[in-house]
């Protein structure tokens, strides 16, 4: 009788990995611009350089002077941190192992959660209002004022957190034995099977919908004229200024994602639904779902940040109201929408192409 046994990661034909070799090209651009900062002492975006004034963004705590060398520094090391990580997997000792690892995880939290603040969450939920009023001239804005060099640079640096945090986390299953795709080794690890990853991911994504439908809630109420959680003369400037309206499309944007985080944990987020002709019935790719779902929970995290760590934000929520207490659950809103993203996930990767796992 013979018997056959799924390919592990060493014996399946498996593609070079491009992520690293790629992460590291994208930080050393940019350490190089940064580089160029510093010599000229031109285009540093961050801190006092800001055009919105960055009081939401922790980096408004380093000078000017000593932002684009420090940046230099952090880009160009972890650019050539993530080279390290190419080639064959080959163990290093164990304290530059993990002084590696502790370097690269920081950077790419650096840069994915504590440069980009809330400007790019912001910017994710006006661009559908910006796009669809353009041709109307609504809303009155200059489109250069809000496509700015620093918004660009804040957008940069999540793009080279998640690389870098993509190719950090296959080249330490590597060096564990897992498989770098998928990284299953061969061991059942009980929570993150299938059963109990529908039990927890539930509660995440009930968390991760309820947080962003409260905060809709205000901003939808204030355009209906309601002063819920606000003084009606505040309201009332507001409405004059039309400012309410740019509330109403965040609120928008926030009820949306709190149906879509739903579909983590129902039917129609496995299979396409029957009123989607062309795609009824089709299973969803989990692509399709995970990636957004992980840049808004990155974008939804660094927003929380930049708010706690802004003071004009705890001058508003002093008299804590229903238009400040939800956002004041931003930060549970990101780890709950990661974690939910992440059951989704294990629910749903079936078999790795790469080790025949699963």
């Amino acid at each position: 009788m013979t018997t056959t046994t799924a390919p592990t990661h060493r014996t399946a034909p498996g593609r070079p990995d491009r992520l690293a070799p790629l992460a590291a090209g994208w930080l050393g651009l940019w350490g190089l611009l940064a580089l160029v900062s510093a010599i000229t002492g031109a285009g540093y975006p961050f801190g006092a350089n800001d055009p919105r004034g960055g009081e939401a963004n922790l980096l408004r705590l380093v000078p000017t002077d000593v932002g684009p060398p420090l940046f230099a520094v952090l880009l160009l090391g972890a650019a050539v941190a993530a080279l390290a990580m190419t080639g064959p997997a080959r163990r290093p000792a164990r304290p530059l192992r993990t002084l590696l690892l502790a370097y690269a995880w920081t950077v790419a939290f650096l840069l994915a959660v504590v440069v980009p603040d809330v400007e790019v969450l912001t910017i994710l939920g006006y661009t559908p209002i910006l796009i669809v009023g353009a041709p109307f001239g609504w809303p009155p804005v200059d489109y250069a004022d809000v496509f700015t060099w620093a918004l660009f640079a804040r957008f940069a640096a999540v793009v080279g957190g998640v690389l870098l945090a993509g190719a950090v986390l296959r080249w330490q299953r590597r060096i564990a034995d897992a498989c770098p795709a998928c990284g299953r080794d061969g061991t059942d690890h009980g929570r993150t099977t299938p059963a109990p990853a529908t039990r927890w991911g539930r509660v995440a994504a009930w968390t991760a919908a309820t947080i962003p439908a409260l905060y809709a809630v205000t901003r939808l109420a204030w355009a209906l004229g309601v002063p819920l959680g606000i003084e009606r003369s505040f309201l009332d400037e507001m409405r004059e200024s039309g400012l309410v309206w740019a509330g109403a499309g965040l609120g928008g944007f926030a009820l949306v994602g709190a149906v879509l985080t739903l579909g983590l944990v129902q039917r129609w987020g496995e299979r396409f639904p029957r009123w989607m002709v062309g795609l009824a019935g089709r299973p969803v790719p989990v692509g399709l779902a995970v990636v957004p779902a992980t840049l808004v929970a990155v974008a939804v995290t660094a927003a929380s940040l930049g708010l706690l760590a802004s003071p004009d934000f705890w001058d508003l929520s002093a008299g804590l109201s229903l238009a400040t207490a939800p956002m004041l659950l931003w930060p549970l809103w990101g780890v709950a929408l990661g974690v939910a993203t992440y059951a989704y996930h294990l629910r749903r990767r079936g078999a790795c192409r790469r080790c025949g796992r699963g």
